[in-house]
């Protein structure tokens, strides 16, 4: 029986070690910035924060920015980008700015459309309207 199992499925699959990759800066916090399994990233929440750890000001399309900006410089740094992003998830502080959110997401995603959800909260860290987070699968080689 064994045999035959091996035989059609080829190789036995590998197991896969979860890489935790701990947030940079002087503050421990209680989550990865991103965890690697096998050729997958999933990366926590990103808020529209500047270097500084602010909130950027002007609203829901500057924090959609800043986010995807935030997202895009966590999978550079894991070896990834914004064009193997595979699924998206956003939290909003009012799911009534879902459009604004979207006219600013729409320019990160124009070779490719992730698969999303998105929902409305009752509150965000930092008093921020949006929060995203990705999957992605790092970049071959």
């Amino acid at each position: 029986m064994t045999a035959l199992l091996t035989g059609c499925g080829g190789d036995a699959p590998r197991k896969s070690v979860p890489e935790f990759f701990p947030v940079s800066g002087s503050q421990p916090l209680p989550f990865s910035e991103a965890v690697q399994v096998g050729e997958m990233l999933y990366l926590s929440g990103q808020l529209g924060t500047d270097s500084s750890g602010k909130l950027v000001p002007g609203g829901i399309g500057p924090e959609t920015r800043q986010a995807l900006v935030n997202i895009a410089d966590v999978l550079e740094r894991h070896g990834s980008s914004m064009d193997q992003v595979v699924k998206c998830t956003v939290m909003l502080a009012d799911i009534g700015e879902w459009g604004a959110m979207n006219e600013v997401y729409l320019t990160f995603f124009r070779s490719h459309r992730p698969a999303r959800s998105a929902f409305g909260t009752n509150g965000l860290a930092l008093g921020a309207r949006i929060e995203l987070e990705c999957m992605a699968v790092r970049k071959p080689g």
